[in-house]
């Protein structure tokens, strides 16, 4: 209590009285503010920004994304595999069913035999639609790149006045994964019945292919699945079909092109010469070959055939040589010549058989003989070889072949130039050069080789 006073005037100090509370007691003392963070330089990343979080992106979505991720490669991984496994699939059949190697075997022989000059010149026409004609387009380009002529035909156009690009000495090839597909079954009637036809299909077998009724004849070339693509990816799209049938397609034209072009990288790098590829394939011709010397056949290497009249030989016989010769040339020799290669003796001359014109025989040219009119343009005698120095570039040789194939086909031709002539006359492609080091023969070269390495 305060004392009271009896002066009138008013109590003046400066204290303050603080009534005390009854209950728990406080502290006056504020507590302390709880440390600053020290502020991280501008070149320290220790800091990491936090993701604002949202009602729409719940902390659980963070692993929704991770398991997405997860499932997006698995099921690439799945498709990888699957048509790795198709791949394996056909490679097995193309290992060890007969039907399926001896439908490859026709396949190689009927685009062979009708390429180059002796096949008039012909082409593989691919004909397909939808997928199967983007996978016929890429065939056509790897073809032509291998120096096998091809056209791609679509199968609509072809009713609509593009039949007019088959030529009679050319070959069929169509790609139809079900072998019914209706616009193949629709121009079927309107192909010539005399030119082979090649079909890339899922059957296996021909009774299966309702193309094949419709065409007995056809060569069937197998390109199953070993599964359908509704069960391996839930969608019938061409997917593990298309993959298998260019597979079989690449295997064809590969397979077709060593054949007829026993130096096929050469072939490939001439018509390749843009890019990459090409300015490799450049840079290791210029650093491998200098000299026709270095691209002949030695003669050592060449086989002889034995010293039999030429009535006695046949071509089986050049065969079988052809195989035992470490070069792959044969030489037909008569009893009366000598055994210098190349010398005339008697009027009986020498000739030469390259491997290319071995590779070319039919089989009916197997049982005839070598004097056979029809077996004249397999051997080359020695008074056709055309000489170039042993020590002549082999820029500068190509040029010079060049420049007397196109006098001879002006000639033939009246000054008309004449295309066909490249494969034809005494400087076509199947001519014979002779390698001459100090006036002797010391190799042999085909004329075709050499430009293909020019």
């Amino acid at each position: 209590m305060v004392e009271q006073r009896t002066h009138s005037c008013p109590v003046q100090n400066s204290e303050v009285y603080v009534l005390r509370q009854v209950g728990p007691s406080f502290s006056s003392i504020p507590p302390r503010s709880p440390p600053s963070p020290i502020t991280p330089a501008e070149d320290d990343d220790l800091c990491t920004p936090i993701e604002a979080l949202t009602l729409d992106q719940p902390a659980i979505a963070v692993c929704d994304k991770k398991l997405a991720i997860e499932n997006r490669l698995s099921t690439a991984v799945h498709v990888l595999a699957t048509e790795t496994a198709a791949l394996q699939n056909v490679t097995q059949l193309y290992s060890t069913d007969r039907l399926t190697r001896e439908g490859f075997n026709r396949a190689v022989d009927a685009i062979t035999r009708r390429q180059g000059d002796q096949g008039r010149n012909g082409k593989v026409v691919v004909i397909g639609v939808g997928k199967s004609g983007h996978i016929a387009k890429k065939l056509v380009a790897t073809f032509n790149s291998l120096a096998i002529q091809a056209v791609f035909l679509h199968p609509t156009e072809a009713l609509h006045g593009d039949l007019g690009q088959i030529s009679p000495h050319d070959t069929l090839l169509l790609i139809t994964f079900s072998g019914k597909t209706p616009e193949l079954l629709t121009l079927l009637p309107h192909l010539d019945r005399s030119l082979p036809l090649i079909l890339l299909t899922a059957h296996t077998r021909p009774e299966t292919c309702e193309l094949v009724r419709h065409r007995p004849d056809t060569i069937l070339l197998p390109t199953p699945v070993h599964e359908p693509e509704t069960k391996s990816f839930g969608v019938s799209a061409p997917t593990t079909s298309t993959t298998v049938a260019l597979t079989v397609g690449d295997a064809l034209a590969i397979v077709a092109s060593r054949e007829l072009h026993p130096s096929v990288g050469s072939v490939f790098a001439r018509n390749h010469p843009g890019g990459a590829i090409g300015a490799a394939l450049r840079g290791g011709r210029r650093s491998r070959e200098d000299h026709v010397r270095s691209l002949a056949v030695r003669l050592d290497e060449v086989a002889d055939l034995g010293e039999g009249e030429g009535e006695a030989i046949t071509g089986a016989d050049v065969l079988r040589a052809g195989y035992a010769s470490p070069s792959g040339w044969v030489r037909l020799r008569s009893s009366s010549s000598s055994s210098s290669p190349g010398r005339d003796d008697g009027g009986k001359v020498e000739k030469v058989i390259p491997p290319r014109r071995i590779k070319r025989m039919s089989k009916a040219d197997l049982s005839r003989r070598i004097d056979d009119l029809r077996l004249a343009w397999l051997a080359t005698p020695r008074s056709e070889f055309i000489p170039v120095a042993a020590d002549t570039s082999v820029q500068r040789a190509a040029e010079w072949i060049r420049g007397l194939r196109g006098a001879a086909a002006a000639t033939t031709d009246g000054g008309g130039g004449g295309g066909g002539e490249r494969d034809r006359g005494p400087y076509g492609e199947d001519a014979i050069v002779a390698v001459m080091d100090r006036g002797e023969c010391v190799g042999l070269l085909e004329v075709e080789r050499l430009l293909e390495e020019a």
